[in-house]
């Protein structure tokens, strides 16, 4: 089913005994972290503080913390419904030619499809309260429970939002996950990666070419302070909305190409539209059932340090120079619930994320590599530094080209170690999967090191963006790719032993 808003979300998993009540107070500084760390990494229910220091507001955390609860997220039993509804997608144009009894069975997807469009109404539940001008003086981000996740951040960060912004060209609208370092009740941090679609909307407003990364750490000015303060008449217009569906604040996590909607991957998911309304002080559509929305601004003449940050690596991210969000606006339902999640050394609730994006995007890059079987992006890889992929290999050389293919494949670019095997091993049993790498490769052979873009959060690189990656070819190999010598089989058991031992297992005692 679609979920509505995330009030129905949370309704949902209560009744199904996923989510926990806290009743007494907790501080947002620090102990919200530490008890949701705690039920995260114990495999726990989502969280909901109802009272929370310093705020009239409730916090919920650990909405997307298990299979489970994801897959309810997106509305299926289990991830790979997603991937089979985008196969049968991607077999439409193979009716070209067909009978009419094949054509008349497509009409239903092809109708389908007619509601991933979102849809704007006039009026909506995240306008109940609107506060802006003069009133953000009485009523501002110092009012919401915006958590201070790790002893080391650099202060209160956002850490769920839904940022809108719009390309200033064509109109295009994007749907970014960046964090906001909350400076004070009226301004944050605004994360802009380099490679992301909202740091290409941002140097179409006249932005630096560089934006998103600027002075190195060591010289950077003290956490808050602007480094330029020279302001644009061209500023860019931001919309943020904190708790949306939970179908729509996923899809502000998937690495879709740039230009397409993400709104459109939520109503396909959803299986009906997202319903959006106009902001109050902006000219870009929010999410009409978020329980929040930030409106405001970045000035493409202004920075300010942001960070440390305690990310979702297990590190913390530098502190760096970003842009510099400016409220407007606050608009909110009139009992708003704040989502939060927090990052850390994995395994956490991004982990479950990370799984459903792995899924859903699998048959995609099939479309363009059939011989790819399956994938897995192992958590401790924290999604982006490690792809184990499994092939079916036809010809020697194979396993390069996939890996330098998945290299030129959008956010797979950031991928600092592939691994491919055979088609017969399992890529999500990491056991096997180390079996096969360490027993074999030939490192001079079978390791191919070469140079490209990387991901903002990597540290391990000596510059920022760009450095070195790795992929290991873990696949049989014969003469053609160097090795005259016979492969060996492996070690298994006749079909018919291994019915027998299953037929007398009681006989035996053990």
């Amino acid at each position: 089913m679609a979920f509505k808003d995330l009030r129905q979300f949370i309704a949902a998993l209560e009744q199904d005994g996923q989510l926990q009540r806290v009743q007494v107070e907790v501080d947002p500084v620090l102990e919200i972290t530490e008890i949701a760390d705690r039920v995260m990494k114990a495999g726990g229910p989502a969280l909901l503080f109802e009272k929370v220091k310093g705020s009239g507001f409730p916090v919920v955390i650990n909405l997307f913390g298990s299979a489970k609860r994801m897959a309810m997220a997106l509305g299926v039993e289990e991830l790979d419904e997603i991937g089979r509804r985008i196969r049968d997608l991607a077999d439409l144009p193979s009716l070209q030619g067909q009978g009419l009894g094949e054509k008349l069975k497509a009409v239903p997807k092809l109708f389908e499809l007619r509601s991933v469009f979102p849809h704007t109404v006039r009026s909506a539940p995240c306008h109940e309260v609107v506060v802006r001008g003069e009133e953000l003086r009485s009523f501002n981000l110092n009012d919401l429970p915006v958590l201070h996740c790790w002893p080391a951040d650099a202060g209160r960060f956002i850490t769920l939002p839904l940022v809108i912004t719009k390309d200033p060209e064509t109109g295009r609208r994007n749907l970014g996950m960046y964090r906001l370092q909350v400076y004070d009740g009226q301004t944050t941090g605004m994360h802009f990666h380099l490679h992301k679609d909202a740091a290409a909307h941002f140097r179409g407003y006249g932005a630096p070419a560089d934006t998103g990364v600027t002075a190195a750490a060591a010289t950077a000015p003290s956490a808050g302070q602007a480094t330029t303060a020279s302001p644009s008449s061209d500023r860019m217009p931001v919309a943020v909305a904190l708790g949306a569906d939970p179908a729509t604040i996923y899809c502000a996590t998937a690495p879709l190409p740039r230009g397409i909607d993400e709104l459109l991957l939520a109503g396909f998911l959803r299986r009906e539209p997202v319903e959006l309304v106009r902001g109050v002080t902006v000219d870009l559509e929010v999410p009409a059932t978020a329980e929040f929305v930030l409106e405001g601004y970045v000035d493409p003449g202004e920075r300010r340090t942001e960070g440390p940050f305690g990310d979702h690596t297990g590190f913390y991210s530098l502190a760096d120079e970003y842009p510099v969000f400016h409220l407007t606006a606050i608009t909110r339902r009139r009992d708003a619930i704040y989502p939060a999640t927090i990052v850390g050394r994995p395994p956490m609730e991004d982990a479950f994320i990370g799984k459903a994006t792995e899924r859903i995007f699998l048959p995609l890059l099939q479309l363009q590599l059939p011989e790819i079987v399956d994938m897995h992006l192992p958590v401790e890889g924290v999604f982006h530094n490690c792809a184990i992929v499994a092939i079916r290999k036809a010809y020697p050389g194979h396993a390069r080209k996939v890996m330098h293919a998945l290299w030129g494949m959008g956010q797979m670019m950031y991928t600092k170690t592939i691994i491919v095997v055979d088609h017969t091993t399992d890529v999500h049993n990491l056991s096997e999967v180390a079996w096969k790498v360490f027993n074999n490769i030939d490192p001079r052979r079978d390791i191919a090191m070469v140079e490209g873009p990387l991901d903002a959060l990597d540290h391990a690189s000596p510059t920022p963006f760009f450095g070195s990656k790795m992929g290991v070819d873990a696949t049989i190999k014969g003469p053609a790719e160097g090795h005259p010598r016979p492969w060996p089989a492996e070690i298994t058991m006749t079909p018919e032993m291994k019915a027998l031992v299953e037929r007398r297992w009681k006989e035996y005692g053990l």
